[in-house]
């Protein structure tokens, strides 16, 4: 089977922790979109790990990781991943590849990127890891990719300190080096898990534009950035938050008030840690957001929703959520593609009572109370979409499936 994990909201919804879960069924785990400025969090026995481009299956032996045709990978902070991983105890030889036809991220392209968002009148809030240059300079066809390491004519074009960066790293890149394409055409009988990266409300296409990322994080970049048809997908997981977040500018419509007196967003990012793993900005912080969520399980046919920090909620006397946004004198339960209508939006809430007790004792989703099952089946109704599997934690057994995302259907 070929199983697809992206994000539903803005990015940080627990992709890396459910990647890693889903990893030991798989055989062959594929990131396909985005570079340096992901952070994907695995906790395994305790002890945290911070990915930023290798894909999150690569805590399991015998497992082979690929970065994906549709990345855009900088050599050095690639290769620094890989010695942390090693020393602590990973090891990842044989177990890296990367497709010929990925674009590499210059030291250039990271000074031009904090330059340019730096003078935007509305800055994008962008991580400052040359990403957007890179895949801009890959649209303009002036990018550098990995099969053209090896083409001397190519290389002699470069600037002279770009030549300089890369000769240390090409070697090494080169022996990664795979044509994806023909590479899981030989293993079609072969478990295969696609990684997306942010999500799907930072999409170039469908994302919140201007504010979004430059890559493809809907599910549709797994078939681009994976080298695969997009009828060989089985099926395609979207992961969310119990609540909201988003790091950066742009518009969040059910954000909570920082101010006010319930404390709620302090709350929710302390106890759910939400702070950027690439950046370590504070995320902000809002009630779950079902009109964008069923957006989201729309635009990118989503077969079933992954949730996750469900636990974040355990001490709560009540929870809400958004179901409409109240735009001027309109109310909408459709997802607008305005900026300034999603920027003036109000949400519109509906509240569940808490279930005070910790989810992270349920050894399956019966043993959840009545009230926790209430909020979940509420919002597989407003989405249509099933939530087959739910976090309660960031440890891997903290993880409650209801339907296997390998069942054949």
């Amino acid at each position: 089977m070929k199983v697809v994990v992206i994000g539903a909201q803005w990015g940080d919804e627990g992709k890396g922790k459910i990647v890693d879960y889903l990893a030991s069924d798989a055989q062959v785990i594929i990131r396909f979109a985005g570079g340096a400025n992901a952070g994907h969090t695995i906790v395994i026995d305790g002890e945290q790990y911070a990915l930023h481009l290798i894909p999150s299956g690569v805590f399991y032996p015998g497992k082979v990781s690929v970065l994906g045709a549709g990345m855009v990978i900088d050599p050095k902070a690639l290769f620094d991943e890989i010695q942390l991983l090693e020393d602590r105890g990973v090891d990842t030889k044989g177990r890296i590849l990367i497709s010929d036809r990925a674009h590499l991220v210059l030291p250039r392209y990271i000074k031009i990127d904090k330059e340019r968002d730096e003078a935007r009148k509305k800055p994008i809030g962008t991580t400052g890891r040359g990403i957007g240059v890179a895949y801009s300079m890959k649209c303009e066809r002036d990018g550098i990719r990995l099969a053209d390491l090896a083409w001397k004519d190519r290389m002699a074009e470069l600037e002279a300190e770009d030549r300089e960066f890369l000769e240390p790293y090409t070697e090494r890149l080169l022996a990664m080096s795979v044509n994806l394409s023909s590479y899981l055409a030989g293993r079609k009988d072969a478990n295969m898990l696609f990684e997306g990266a942010q999500g799907t409300l930072l999409d170039l296409d469908w994302g919140t534009y201007p504010y979004v990322s430059s890559g493809m994080s809907s599910a549709a970049g797994a078939a681009v950035g994976g080298c695969v048809g997009p009828r060989a997908l089985d099926r395609i997981l979207g992961v969310f938050k119990a609540y909201s977040t988003r790091v950066g500018n742009g518009p969040l419509p059910s954000e909570f008030d920082p101010d006010s007196e319930d404390g709620l967003c302090s709350f929710v990012r302390e106890t759910g840690r939400e702070y950027g793993v690439t950046t370590g900005r504070p995320r902000r912080c809002g009630y779950l957001d079902l009109v964008s969520l069923r957006y989201a399980c729309q635009s990118n046919s989503i077969d079933s929703l992954v949730m996750t920090h469900l636990d974040v909620y355990d001490t709560l006397d009540e929870v809400k959520v958004c179901t409409a946004y109240r735009i001027g004198d309109q109310t909408t339960e459709d997802f607008p593609a305005s900026i300034e209508d999603l920027s003036n939006a109000e949400p519109v809430l509906r509240t569940f009572k808490g279930w005070k007790q910790p989810l992270s004792d349920a050894t399956g989703y019966q043993e959840f109370p009545a009230a926790a099952r209430d909020y979940v089946g509420f919002i597989e109704s407003y989405c249509g979409t099933p939530i087959d599997v739910i976090s309660v934690g960031y440890e891997r057994k903290a993880t409650i499936i209801r339907k296997s995302p390998w069942a054949k259907a």
